[in-house]
């Protein structure tokens, strides 16, 4: 099984297993620390089933947009049918290691739970870029550390061993390579939080 088939075969009762009432408090105090603005247009990269549309969408407001997309079709169908409702957000197929949308798009670009997953990590940043604004935002984060990570990954299979979050030297490194600058890097436990802008 490939990685879209395992997130298409999972998608179904992925809200009711991560879902949870300590992922959602986690996220009321994670999210204002992406510092997003009234009126910016965000991608969600790797949105599954729309976890943090909503929060997305509080944080630019209506002047604001929020686009979400997902590789696998049943992970976005199962966020576009939960946020239907929310006018400011568009939810599509889409997967970023292609260039996916015109350069300069964006003011910034959300990766949550997602980065550990993308196969071509430098196409990937090289996309990323190539879609913010001058001095836009990519963020990285996970409700895991990096070693939280690895460790959960190993259990959930064999396959998603090789699913880890870059260590902080080679993650700067990769960010710098691709046109990235004024990186910070939170890793502690229970909070993985890497923020890098565009060079303007």
């Amino acid at each position: 099984m490939n990685q879209k088939e395992y997130f298409d075969n999972a998608a179904k009762t992925w809200d009711k297993k991560f879902l949870t009432p300590k992922l959602s408090a986690f996220l009321e105090k994670l999210i204002p620390q992406f510092k997003l603005e009234k009126g910016q247009n965000i991608l969600d990269v790797g949105t599954g089933t729309g976890v943090l549309i909503p929060y997305l969408s509080k944080a630019v407001g209506a002047e604001g947009s929020v686009t979400a997309v997902d590789f696998s079709e049943n992970m976005a169908q199962i966020a576009k049918t939960k946020h239907v409702h929310l006018k400011n957000v568009t939810v599509k197929v889409a997967n970023i290691q292609e260039p996916t949308f015109p350069a300069e798009t964006f003011d910034a670009v959300i990766c949550f739970g997602v980065f550990p997953h993308l196969e071509n990590k430098q196409k990937v940043l090289e996309n990323i870029n190539n879609m913010l604004k001058p001095n836009g935002k990519l963020v990285i984060s996970h409700a895991l550390s990096s070693e939280e990570l690895k460790v959960h990954h190993k259990k959930v299979s064999a396959k998603m061993a090789h699913a880890i979050l870059p260590e902080q030297p080679e993650m700067t490194q990769l960010l710098e390579q691709n046109g990235f600058t004024n990186i910070s890097i939170k890793d502690e436990p229970g909070c993985y939080l890497c923020i890098a802008y565009k060079s303007g």
